[in-house]
């Protein structure tokens, strides 16, 4: 692989000239030249174009939920070959456990999301956000907000220390949106990135230019974006600041998100001293952020925030545990645990920064920033100057207050250690930091629990409460989770790159339209109150999903309420709640006229009214949600129902699909006496004759 690394723009590969001047990325254990990057010479506006046409056709033809079913096959693909991606990830200077975290983690995104994607969103290209707004008292005027695809490309700007989990975790939710994406790795591990790109590409799979891949330098790059593209930025506070003032993104309505270096604090309670399940859990973390991925994830560890009066025991703990579990070295040596930094540029900054904290009153209790003794591929021990090593290193600072501490990131194996006296002052030292991706507490004390999360929440994306209950089943301090945020403020960028559906509608514009119940449903593909039904012709019971229609309609006939039925019903289930069996008591409740008839069995009642009872396409009544009971239900009243084909979902995968049905109940003044949604299950096509 000393060849020029290639691109994978505008359906092909390219590859610089011969003669272009380009980066040599080394082997990060051994200095040996693993590829030469340049992207001189390549058409980047052509890619970005590409993109924006024929990759938005390619995705805009398909549902979320086809998008879904291909973000699995993505998953299948890339598991079927990851040896390969394996035995590339060693160079980078990752250690099995770390390949399994960038790799195996990226792919766990992309089935993620294929799940959520087809259990949250609609079997359609609009997403729906939040309940119809009336806009008129007869109901001929509504608003809502509805979700569209973004018209441009989503650019990536990858960080070095996961090359493949930092694609795939931008690339998912773009995908299921229906943006086509064009991936910027870092120089360093670009190869890495590469064969996934190209392991996508040979799958056969992508629709055409929805995944493109620049390998090299684009200086230029914001000169050629424009309103409806979107930056995806993961690396330095300095460097996204830059890339916000572009006038491509102050001016020019290009959406940037960043995820940003952190200085992420882990507090150890009051309560969690030495020999608590609590205290050896937080040991066990804080060796774990230091040496996974040598450091070099923003999630990591960099102030331990302890109380004063465990210092010493935490510290003592650490080097122990440093001692017996860590081993550094060549990730391809039998028995490495720890691998080196990406590139020996890398570790000269990280050693610069180490200095940084020395010179503002950091002492190094645990490590040393001298050229480690490692183990070498063969299974010899030597220091390796041509390889990116660093011992994991924790520094003590006598002044908690240090401004450096709570301001300079070493990016590797380096964590410092503050003390605290109260929770209130480990609240201000977490908030020091300026904005974090997330903070870890070990503690059982719920009390001094709830007081720090309450304080430092607004300072966090994300929060982990660690104690003894779920110390063995947590994911950890360090651990992005596609379901959760992953982003935080101020310093951590400010952005939301993870956080399930969340993250999806950053690659779409929410909107506000108003107008009729017809528009709204056409619009939407959901039937609004108003919009044309149809009651006549066969039962909607008896139509299969290919037969079905919005606003397809049962109107039943009534049914009358009587005090028996009441009673029976109370003492046939046991509610014989006062409002249902004591006229007196029942009057006297503000909310009803004397004893009134069970919710639960007029709903009971309804489905009695409505329902079609033979076999047939209808396969299974799986819930009911959003119930509001509105108008109580006297002796002697009169209900009827209207249930109505509201949202139609084919299952790609399923020989059924789900419809959701619009039930009201009526009384005989025409009151809405309660309105909820029905789910049902459905066949596709109707049964063989």
């Amino acid at each position: 692989m000393t060849d020029y690394l290639p691109s994978y723009v505008q359906g092909g590969w390219w590859v610089p000239s011969a003669g272009t001047g380009a980066t040599e990325v080394r082997d990060a254990s051994t200095g040996e030249v693993v590829a030469r990057v340049s992207a001189e010479g390549l058409d980047l506006a052509g890619a970005l174009q590409y993109a924006r046409t024929t990759g938005n056709a390619s995705l805009a033809a398909l549902t979320f939920h086809q998008r879904a079913v291909l973000l699995k096959q993505f998953a299948l693909a890339l598991t079927e070959r990851k040896e390969e991606l394996y035995a590339l990830s060693s160079r980078t200077g990752a250690t099995k456990i770390d390949s399994w975290v960038d790799i195996d983690g990226g792919i766990g995104v992309l089935f993620s999301y294929s799940g959520k994607g087809r259990r949250e969103l609609p079997n359609s290209t609009v997403h729906v956000d939040g309940p119809v707004e009336p806009l008129s008292k007869d109901g001929s005027f509504l608003g809502r907000h509805v979700y569209t695809t973004l018209p441009g490309v989503a650019v990536q700007i990858n960080a070095f220390n996961f090359p493949v989990w930092g694609s795939l975790e931008k690339f998912a939710p773009a995908f299921l949106a229906g943006m086509p994406t064009l991936v910027k790795p870092a120089t360093p591990t670009g190869y890495l990135a590469e064969a996934m790109v190209r392991i996508l590409v040979e799958s056969g799979l992508l629709p055409d230019g929805s995944l493109q891949l620049v390998s090299g330098s684009v200086p230029d790059l914001f000169a050629h974006l424009r309103l409806g593209d979107l930056v995806g930025f993961t690396g330095s506070a300095s460097t996204a600041e830059s890339l916000k003032a572009h006038p491509a993104v102050q001016t020019g309505g290009v959406r940037f998100t960043a995820e940003t270096d952190s200085i992420n604090a882990s507090v150890l309670g009051t309560d969690a001293v030495e020999g608590t399940p609590e205290f050896d859990a937080y040991v066990r973390q804080l060796v774990t952020e230091m040496t996974t991925k040598a450091g070099q994830k923003c999630t990591a560890i960099r102030r331990a925030i302890v109380p004063t009066a465990s210092a010493d025991a935490v510290i003592a703990a650490v080097r122990a545990r440093i001692a017996e579990k860590t081993v550094l070295g060549d990730p391809r040596a039998e028995g490495v645990t720890m691998g080196p930094l990406a590139s020996t540029a890398q570790r000269d900054e990280v050693l610069r920064q180490v200095r940084r904290l020395q010179e503002a009153g950091g002492e190094v209790v645990i490590g040393t920033t001298d050229a480690p003794e490692v183990r070498l591929a063969d299974g010899t021990t030597a220091v390796a100057p041509e390889g990116a090593f660093v011992s994991p290193v924790l520094l003590r600072f006598a002044d908690a207050q240090t401004d450096a501490v709570h301001d300079v990131e070493a990016f590797g194996p380096v964590s410092s250690l503050l003390t605290y006296d109260t929770t209130a002052e480990a609240a201000a030292l977490v908030a020091r930091g300026g904005g974090s991706l997330v903070t870890s507490l070990a503690t059982h004390d719920p009390a001094q629990a709830v007081e720090l999360a309450t304080r430092i929440a607004p300072f966090n994306g994300r929060m982990l409460l660690l104690d003894r209950d779920d110390a063995r089943s947590s994911t950890g301090h360090g651990s992005p989770l596609p379901n959760l945020v992953h982003g935080g403020p101020g310093r951590a960028g400010g952005g939301e790159e993870l956080g399930g559906i969340r993250a999806v509608l950053h690659h779409m514009q929410r909107t506000a339209v108003q107008g009729s119940p017809e528009m709204l449903t056409a619009l939407t593909g959901v039937w609004h109150t108003g919009a044309a039904s149809n009651s006549g012709g066969r039962h909607p019971f008896r139509k299969s999903l290919a037969e079905l229609r919005i606003g397809d309609q049962v109107v039943s006939g009534s049914r009358e309420v009587t005090l028996d039925d009441i009673e029976t019903f109370a003492h046939f289930t046991g509610d014989t709640f006062y409002a249902h069996m004591d006229e007196e008591s029942a009057a006297a409740n503000p909310f009803f006229p004397g004893r009134v008839a069970h919710g639960y069995l007029l709903v009971s009642w309804a489905a009695g009214l409505f329902v079609d009872p033979e076999p047939g396409p209808v396969l299974a009544n799986y819930g009911l949600e959003n119930l509001r009971f509105v108008t109580p239900v006297s002796p002697g009243d009169e209900i009827r129902v209207e249930l109505t084909a509201k949202q139609i979902t084919p299952r790609e995968t399923d020989e059924y699909g789900e419809v959701r049905w619009d039930a009201v109940i009526r009384n005989q003044n025409d009151e809405t006496v309660a309105t909820y949604d029905v789910l049902t299950l459905v066949a596709k096509e109707p049964a063989a004759a």
